[in-house]
């Protein structure tokens, strides 16, 4: 597995870590707000969460591309270009909801994600089974991951105790 199963492994993490150093200034502590949800993990069980799927899926995808040969030829287009697609939206949800704050469309792009992962299991099935079932974990991580962004998202557009404007009074 060495070094290509490391490097397949890493590659996932390469964009929470750039997303990280560019914009943690502007990361809200959205699970740490007094609207916390209360089945909402805490951070570090989310990063811990994270840290876990990224790994997880990068290994997957090491497993595709041995099992096609390795190298970068014709059969890799189709199961490691969708990987890299759905890996490039997976780090938009974070700029989206970390950096622009934005829920709405991190949801739109979670939604987006979860047809994409998906496509990917139903891809890399044939290819190499095990590949396709450690993608379920992503699948379950993603279902919380929008559940906890849907909910955001609704108190954004109707939050609870929004401050009313204050009147005047006339003479």
């Amino acid at each position: 597995m060495w070094p290509q199963g490391a490097i397949f492994v890493a590659l996932p993490h390469l964009g929470p870590i750039l997303i990280w150093l560019f914009a943690h200034h502007q990361m809200p502590d959205w699970c740490e707000a007094p609207r916390k949800l209360p089945w909402c993990p805490p951070h570090k069980v989310l990063l811990l969460g994270w840290t876990t799927i990224y790994s997880v899926m990068g290994y997957a995808s090491y497993l595709v591309w041995k099992d096609l040969g390795g190298g970068f030829r014709q059969p890799l287009a189709l199961p490691l270009g969708l990987y890299a697609v759905q890996l490039a939206i997976s780090w938009t949800i974070l700029i989206l909801f970390f950096a622009a704050h934005n829920t709405g469309l991190a949801l739109l792009h979670l939604l987006l994600l979860y047809g994409l992962v998906v496509s990917m299991a139903l891809i890399w099935h044939p290819i190499n089974k095990l590949a396709a079932l450690l993608l379920l974990p992503y699948l379950a991580w993603l279902t919380v991951t929008a559940s906890i962004t849907y909910h955001l998202w609704k108190d954004s557009l109707c939050p609870g105790h929004q401050p009313q404007p204050t009147q005047e009074k006339g003479d």
